[in-house]
């Protein structure tokens, strides 16, 4: 957790959630500040390349992956020049029942 101008935040290390190996803090190393369902609640990422704003043209819906991999906080699939981005649900993501954050965070 982070005292946030007199707010308490937890934080949430995205490489530890995902079991993604041990976390490496570097200068690239950032928080991002969510306000999801009215809670204030932080998530480390590696890093932030670019902040960028898509057109409806530029997305496509996820694609079908079986079982193997969870799509339900996939929103699409994002196109921009020659690269292709992941879009992701934050609100779906944080406020999972599998992240249990928001309940912590209320009780």
């Amino acid at each position: 957790v982070v005292n946030l101008r007199g707010i308490i935040v937890p934080i949430v290390d995205m490489r530890i959630k995902f079991n993604l190996g041990e976390p490496t803090y570097d200068q690239f190393t950032v928080v991002i500040i969510l306000n999801i369902a009215g809670r204030v609640m932080g998530m480390v990422v590696d890093s932030v390349s670019d902040v960028t704003t898509l057109s409806p043209e530029q997305i496509k819906a996820a694609p079908e992956m079986g079982t193997t991999f969870d799509t339900d906080y996939l929103i699409g699939m994002g196109t921009l020049d020659e690269r292709m981005l992941i879009l992701v649900d934050i609100d779906k993501l944080m406020s999972s029942a599998e992240m249990g954050l928001i309940e912590k965070i209320a009780a």
